[in-house]
């Protein structure tokens, strides 16, 4: 006889996990109902005209799709008993003592909380609260799920005296867990000193020192989901942006946002944020390294303003049977007067026309005339005075400049003297000038330098807050041109001085966060690791005194050492050791990342493809079908993997231009796997790993 609907609901009541469920039944449930309301909306006659109606509906599509309940993500992943009702936010709408804390807030028909977004002032405690400190929590519940199924939970009661501080079993768990597919956010396992990261103000920069595994990038997106909430109505006007280091990265990163409710936050490149013109040839080390020096900002702006021609003749403007003269010299102090306001190249252009046509107005109104804007305006279109300012101010093309820069020595000479020598000026002039800028086959540091030009020319535009992931390996004219896009802005800056893969690296983040335009910006070291293994991380550690002398050696909070291998092998044998590491890998589960010197890469492609392993791109989603994937060892900076086999570490140092950035190449290969590393190699590890 089946259980009447009273017996139901007893032994739901009976049973907390059963409670637990009922309640996020009931929270989807609420969720599809606001997703309702809101496909439901008629705006037919709302609106005053078609315009608005589209900006509205626009609105509408977007909530609608942030009210999307996101299959096998959890609704909620914890729960706070307060000991007495805090003082809520109003917006929140929350007026009880236990709160669900999840992804976004979702209320019932009356409009009653039934979870809690993880932002909201409300649920900080569910981050911050210890023994020490219970934050007025009488009791901290995690949830534990399968596959979107509550499964379990654990309960931590703060003000207990007889309860030790133990670590959070769900917790490790969570943190543990393999993955298959691209980066998850953090938002269930956020550590207190990530969360005071998370949180912090949008009045100023912050810059993230973090090792590696200690989730610097996934604090920066919550970071930015995080101001969102709080600013969303100045954010929305100017706008958020995240920078990575290339499309791989940014394609592993990509879901994190959405899946905090996030729809609307541009991503992008360095290079894409100077994408003027089309890249297509490369540059060596040594020219790249001056190009990307702070120095080319200088030699920009004197050949820029090189265009400049003090006047020679008088300005003669003719209106009617009257001829007005501005003399050479009341020209040269109006010149003079813009250069002093040290105002962009093309708005001082566009002033002069008004300067000149003001002095004539001067004259008018000494003579008895009354003038007024419009003469004004007459007078700055008039054919004498545009051909003066053309004269004396002639307009600048960005690329056609830089192209002469790079293409004639005498040119580059004149306005690098004092700031480049010799030999740095013969490092990046052409060997064969291009004729054209079209023509010309731009490299990544040119199409910075005709950024940094064009903003000499017109102001480039600002946003209200920038995230700019892996920054250490930027040169300082890179700093430049994203300092460019938060100059009234803020940003959060991440990186790890040891991972710093560039010849042009920084040393130092007060120096990076000088050429951005954000001197003396907070900066936080984050050095507990959360994802990569004790034993991983304290091996790759021994690269530190030659990579990074100065920074604090990583540790990590996993409790298990994690599966760590090292295979000597002959050159013969090298392939097939490989192959079987890789067979090992894929016997467990999770995703595998199989590392390479990038010239190993076709031979390793061709090795897995004749042993029916199946080998995906850098950033292309795992499956359950296709889990490893084959990554240059250029291309691995920010990625993680459960299990990773690095192939013929010397080989990653070789093929480096200097042993520093060889030796920090390898570092960034060795700290990528989650729960398990094999090296596999033929030739001498480095001297700084040690023989064992």
């Amino acid at each position: 006889m089946d259980p009447s609907p009273d017996q139901e609901a007893a032994a739901t009541a009976a049973d907390p996990l059963q409670r637990e469920r009922a309640h996020l039944t009931a929270s989807r449930a609420a969720l599809r109902a606001m997703r309702e309301d809101a496909q439901a909306l008629d705006i037919t006659n709302v609106t005053a005209n078609w315009v608005n109606a589209e900006v509205l509906q626009g609105e509408i599509d977007a909530r609608i799709k942030a009210l999307a309940d996101l299959s096998g993500t959890p609704l909620f992943f914890g729960r706070l008993d307060y000991l007495h009702a805090p003082g809520l936010d109003l917006a929140e709408g929350a007026t009880g003592e236990n709160f669900y804390v999840g992804r976004r807030h979702v209320h019932d028909t009356d409009g009653d909380p039934m979870v809690i977004d993880w932002r909201a002032p409300v649920s900080q405690p569910f981050y911050r609260a210890s023994k020490k400190d219970p934050m007025d929590l009488k009791l901290r519940r995690r949830f534990g799920y399968t596959g979107g199924e509550l499964t379990a939970y654990e309960d931590e009661h703060l003000t207990d005296p007889a309860e030790a501080e133990t670590t959070s079993a769900l917790l490790q768990a969570e943190i543990e867990r393999p993955r298959v597919g691209p980066m998850r956010d953090i938002v269930a396992t956020i550590q207190p000193e990530q969360d005071e990261i998370v949180r912090a103000g949008i009045g100023g920069t912050v810059c993230v020192q973090g090792a590696p595994g200690t989730g610097k990038t996934a604090v920066g997106l919550h970071r930015v989901a995080y101001l969102l909430y709080a600013h969303r109505e100045r954010l929305a006007r100017s706008g958020t942006l995240v920078i990575g280091p290339n499309r791989s990265f940014l394609q592993y990163i990509e879901q994190v946002l959405p899946a905090l409710g996030e729809l609307e936050v541009k991503q992008a490149t360095i290079d894409d944020l100077v994408g003027h013109v089309e890249v297509r040839g490369t540059d060596d080390a040594a020219a790249a390294t001056v190009k990307g020096d702070a120095r080319m900002a200088a030699v920009l702006r004197r050949a820029v303003h090189s265009h400049i021609t003090p006047p020679q003749e008088p300005c003669v403007v003719v209106r009617g049977s009257r001829r007005w003269r501005i003399p050479a010299y009341e020209l040269e102090e109006i010149v003079q007067e813009l250069r002093d306001r040290d105002i962009r190249y093309g708005a001082a252009r566009e002033a002069l026309p008004q300067r000149i046509a003001h002095a004539v107005l001067v004259r008018m109104e000494q003579a008895g005339e009354a003038p007024d804007d419009r003469v004004q305006d007459a007078v700055a279109r008039n054919a004498a005075v545009k051909a003066a300012v053309k004269a004396i101010w002639p307009p600048v093309d960005p690329a056609k400049l830089v192209l002469r820069l790079l293409g004639d020595a005498d040119f580059l000479a004149e306005h690098a003297e004092g700031l480049l020598t010799p030999e740095e000026q013969k490092t990046i002039l052409w060997t064969k000038p291009a004729r054209s800028a079209k023509s010309a086959k731009w490299s990544s540091a040119d199409a910075v330098l005709i950024d940094e030009t064009m903003d000499l020319v017109s102001r480039t535009h600002s946003l209200g807050h920038v995230v700019l992931d892996e920054a250490q390996d930027l040169s300082p004219m890179q700093y430049r041109a994203v300092g460019r896009r938060c100059t009234t802005g803020s940003a959060t800056i991440l990186g790890d001085i040891a991972q710093g893969t560039t010849p042009w690296a920084t040393d130092t983040w007060e120096q990076a966060l000088t050429h951005l335009g954000k001197p003396g910006s907070t900066v936080e070291e984050l050095t507990q690791g959360f994802r990569v293994p004790r034993e991983v991380i304290a091996y790759a550690s021994r690269l530190l005194p030659a990579i990074a002398p100065d920074l604090k050696e990583a540790t990590s909070i996993r409790e298990s050492a994690g599966d760590f291998a090292i295979r000597t092998v002959r050159p013969a044998d090298l392939d097939q050791t490989v192959l079987t590491a890789c067979r090992d890998a894929l016997a467990k589960e999770g995703s595998i990342g199989l590392i390479a010197a990038d010239a190993r890469i076709p031979v390793l492609r061709t090795a897995l493809a004749e042993a029916g392993i199946t080998c995906l791109a850098p950033g292309a989603e795992t499956s359950a079908e296709a889990r490893l994937t084959l990554v240059p060892a250029t291309l691995a900076k920010g990625l993680e993997y459960d299990y990773v086999v690095v192939d013929e570490p010397a080989a990653i140092v070789d093929g480096e231009p200097d042993e520093r950035t060889g030796l920090r190449r390898l570092y960034v290969c060795l700290t990528r796997p989650v729960s398990g590393l094999t090296i596999v190699h033929a030739t001498d590890l480095p001297e700084h790993l040690g023989n064992d």
